[in-house]
């Protein structure tokens, strides 16, 4: 079950150029000249757009040999595990960055579209949650949020016709809620 909205590489390398603290963790020891620093992350997104994600991960897995706590190449790893159905991997990344980066909204998000289309609706929920609370102005967890209360009050509606198949406004309900949903039901 696809959620509508997943936070892509441009919303995190915006929220993350935005930051005035950088965290012990993601400071360097030794500081590479500009153009060294950035070329193999900037050539590892440039092949993740365009669908090249084998050569991605080369250039990512490269940037993060030296920076292996940057927010941003392990956001971007993440996001080709994803695209390369290599799930429980993703999974992993994105758990660890909502340990290690807990302010930053849309490793929670992304990792709610997996377990919501796995059908996890309450982990997918306490992530988005999370997201929410991480920044509240962020609107693609909101969106994805009132998808899975949705979803969540489907499952519930569903449930209550199988209990109770005398019940009239159940099934009203059940299709009213499935009208919101992106591609109508579950």
């Amino acid at each position: 079950m696809p959620l509508t909205r997943l936070a892509t590489l441009a919303m995190a390398s915006a929220l993350l150029a935005s930051w005035v603290f950088v965290p012990a963790t993601m400071a360097q020891t030794t500081p590479l000249p500009a153009k060294t620093q950035t070329s193999e992350y900037q050539d590892a997104t440039a092949l993740f757009r365009q669908g090249q994600l084998d050569r991605a991960m080369e250039r990512v897995d490269a940037w993060l040999k030296t920076r292996p706590k940057d927010a941003r190449g392990r956001f971007l790893r993440a996001m080709i595990l994803t695209q390369q159905n290599k799930t429980s991997d993703a999974i992993r990344t994105y758990i660890d960055l909502t340990q290690d980066f807990p302010e930053l909204p849309e490793p929670y998000n992304n990792l709610a579209v997996i377990y919501a289309g796995q059908g996890e609706y309450d982990k997918a929920r306490v992530l988005l949650e999370g997201a929410v609370r991480a920044m509240p102005s962020f609107a693609a967890a909101h969106e994805n949020l009132g998808d899975i209360h949705a979803r969540l009050a489907a499952v519930s509606y569903e449930r209550a016709i199988k209990l109770d198949a005398a019940n009239k406004t159940a099934p009203a309900k059940l299709k009213a809620v499935n009208d919101l949903l992106p591609g109508g039901k579950r």
